[in-house]
């Protein structure tokens, strides 16, 4: 793949070849008036490298090298459940009805949870449970979607609890960043 770097107008005729500390080298002839595009050999994008610890399904970090288009998906409330909006279920619940929803708008972009990279969790305090958030609830659904043998990808991730979303009856937000080879 060649990428058109800069212009360069030729001064009084001369030849030049310029090296950059770049994965190729840009070269000018020195033919031909005016203008001229100077191009370099860019090598394909090199593969996303995921560090794992332990078990626990999330990555400890992970690397993404150049050649890569980053999506950044705005954080996700729960639809509510059979249709009623007094109904939004528990945290368990809620998760699904996020991921859901951040499943389709990858899907839009062409994307899958294989390519989520990062993610952070706000759960809010279940009332049924004294207050606290219910971790444990929200990770039996997570489980399901991330670090499994058809989805063996695991995103670095932050689980945080706050003390309300938007609508009281919200237990769980969800925002993803996912990335792409570029094209």
């Amino acid at each position: 793949m060649s990428r058109t770097l800069m212009k360069l107008t030729k001064v009084a005729g001369m030849a030049a070849v310029l090296s950059l500390p770049l994965s190729g080298c840009i070269l000018y002839d020195g033919t031909g008036d005016g203008d001229v595009r100077l191009t370099v050999d860019a090598p394909p994008a090199a593969d996303i490298t995921r560090t794992y610890a332990g078990t626990f399904p999330i990555a400890q970090a992970i690397t993404v090298p150049p050649g890569y288009s980053t999506v950044y998906v705005s954080g996700m409330v729960p639809s509510p459940i059979n249709g009623t909006t007094d109904q939004y279920g528990n945290t368990e619940a809620q998760t699904e009805t996020v991921l859901k929803k951040i499943e389709e708008a990858l899907k839009a972009e062409g994307l899958g949870f294989g390519d989520v990279v990062n993610m952070k969790v706000y759960l809010v305090g279940d009332p049924a449970l004294g207050g606290k958030m219910d971790f444990a609830g929200m990770m039996k659904t997570y489980s399901k979607y991330f670090g499994t043998p058809e989805q063996p990808n695991k995103p670095t991730r932050a689980t945080v609890q706050v003390a309300a979303l938007v609508s009281p009856a919200y237990l769980v937000e969800i925002e993803v960043v996912a990335v792409k080879k570029s094209k």
